[in-house]
């Protein structure tokens, strides 16, 4: 037997519950057996090879323990980033970078550019390199959020999206299928189900035409780039649309059930840092925005974007540090509970920006230990979702918020404890104000629902918040509020292909396009 399955052995026997403990016993086996460390990763695969072989019995307490990167999975799913090839960009603002062989925005530092381009852009070796490294980390890997990234996707050859998104589902699905049709059928019950598909565009983009073709790709969620809402700001940019097409393209979005992520930029030139915090105000205030979720990327002075000539010529100045942690507080301070902070600065190399608030890469860490020495916290949803365990004792309340958007109605539906700390499941209900396709007449639309906590595999249940029935009952609620307030006799979900499954359990059956429900 190899060290690695002895010590395997070691910790069960001793009951090994925390880092403490496993440290612990790494150092007195070392020690016993005249050894080195032995590092987690090889622990993991001494663990299932164990398993496999049913020399040991499954032990969650275990997995926990050895699992490496935690966070990772601690959402419910696991994210996976796939890179598009390179394609013309239609755009040409002055902030983007430019880099010959990558797709444009992108630089080949950045992590998942890097993975791609190993892979040589091919979207089935990009996935298994992915989850490759995640299982072997000890991650569960049957829940996938895919997010295609590179470019403006509605941009690209209509052919080059259907056989990408074909196969990232054909390397989930383990074999080949005639379309992808049949593709996503498979997949429903899959070793590796996707459960939701982003893709990033610009405001411009989207139609009620991009939008059914979005639906018949699998598409769930929609990250647009809209950078600032000053029409001012845009051209200066020359981002060459105005916010008229941000405000129509969230509308047409949330009538479809999308979830809405915007990517936005404090820091452009022709901004302030007043006109920035007032930005940030007005995305949650009025009818117009009231996007789900935020990226959030101050301007970074990159050599390969036509920005860096302004700021060497002086025609363009960063903001200070302190600035940026003023607007950054001003947000989360404010930030509505519905709304998903997902990143502040992106994922670019602090030696590739050359200056300007970008450059600080753990800019969020900065403002959550200003928070705590001020003592206050952002409450969106990523600073308040459940990731320890879920005991069946903690006394949860449904919390419910409405609220005017896109000409809709939003009602948020959420399992917190009392005082709104920790955020367990929610449920993102709309009333439309538009009806895109027949089969959403006279339909209430649920567009996200999701339990948090560590992600638990389909057929198994855990200490986490997943399988408890939570969404179930939220679904219930929405149901409730659906025929009883607002008098609908049907209502439908944009369900990713891999959650359809859940979702026939719950009474409803596929349309063209959604999975729906008569009440």
């Amino acid at each position: 037997m190899k060290l690695s399955e002895l010590l395997i052995g070691e910790l069960i026997k001793n009951g090994a519950k925390t880092p403490a403990d496993l440290s612990r016993t790494k150092r007195i086996f070392a020690k016993n057996h005249n050894t080195t460390f032995i590092p987690n990763v090889e622990l993991i695969k001494a663990y299932h090879n164990l398993l496999e072989f049913k020399r040991i019995k499954k032990n969650t307490r275990i997995e926990e323990l050895l699992k490496l990167g935690k966070v990772r999975s601690l959402s419910g799913i696991v994210n996976i980033s796939v890179l598009t090839k390179p394609y013309t960009c239609p755009g040409k603002c002055i902030y983007c970078p430019e880099q010959e062989g990558i797709p444009k925005s992108y630089l080949d530092s950045e992590p998942a550019v890097m993975r791609a381009i190993l892979n040589k852009f091919d979207p089935i070796l990009q996935i298994k390199t992915r989850i490759t490294a995640l299982e072997n980390n000890g991650h569960p890997t049957d829940k996938i959020g895919l997010r295609i990234v590179g470019g403006t996707w509605s941009f690209y050859p209509k052919q080059y999206q259907t056989w990408f998104i074909k196969k990232c589902f054909e390397f989930c699905n383990g074999r080949k299928s005639k379309n992808l049709k049949e593709a996503q059928k498979i997949n429903e019950t899959a070793k590796y189900r996707i459960v939701g598909i982003t893709i990033e565009t610009r405001p411009d983009f989207i139609t009620e035409k991009e939008i059914k073709r979005l639906r018949k790709l699998g598409v769930t969620r929609v990250e647009l780039g809209v950078q600032s809402i000053y029409d001012n700001v845009l051209k200066l940019n020359k981002r060459e649309h105005k916010v008229e097409a941000t405000i129509r393209a969230t509308r047409l979005l949330k009538d479809a059930g999308f979830k809405i992520c915007y990517q936005m930029m404090p820091n452009l030139p022709g901004s302030t840092a007043s006109l920035d915090k007032k930005m940030f105000h007005s995305l949650f205030s009025g009818d117009d925005f009231h996007p789900d979720l935020l990226k959030i990327y101050p301007t970074a002075i990159l050599k390969e974007a036509p920005l860096y000539r302004w700021w060497k010529e002086g025609k363009y100045r960063p903001f200070s540090k302190k600035t940026i942690i003023e607007i950054l507080k001003g947000i989360e301070k404010t930030i509505p509970y519905y709304v998903r902070i997902q990143r502040v600065v992106r994922d670019i190399s602090a030696s590739k920006i050359l200056a300007g608030p970008a450059k600080i890469s753990n800019l969020r860490q900065v403002i959550v230990d200003i928070a705590k020495s001020e003592g206050w916290k952002c409450r969106c949803i990523r600073c308040r979702e459940i990731r320890g365990d879920y005991s069946p004792k903690t006394k949860l309340y449904i919390f419910r918020q409405d609220y005017r958007a896109s000409k809709g109605i939003e009602i948020f539906l959420s399992f917190e404890d009392k005082e709104r700390k920790n955020l367990y499941s929610l449920l993102r209900l709309r009333i439309p104000s538009k009806v895109i396709f027949s089969e959403l007449e006279k339909a209430s639309i649920i567009r996200e629902i999701h339990t948090y906590g560590q992600l638990v595999s389909v057929s198994e249940k855990g200490n986490s918040p997943q399988h408890k029935g939570l969404g179930k009952r939220l679904i219930k609620e929405a149901e409730k509020i659906t025929k009883e307030e607002f008098k609908f006799n049907r209502i439908a979900v944009i369900s990713g292909v891999g959650v359809r499954g859940y979702f026939r359990k719950a009474g409803y059956t596929l349309g063209d396009y959604y999975m729906s429900k008569d009440l």
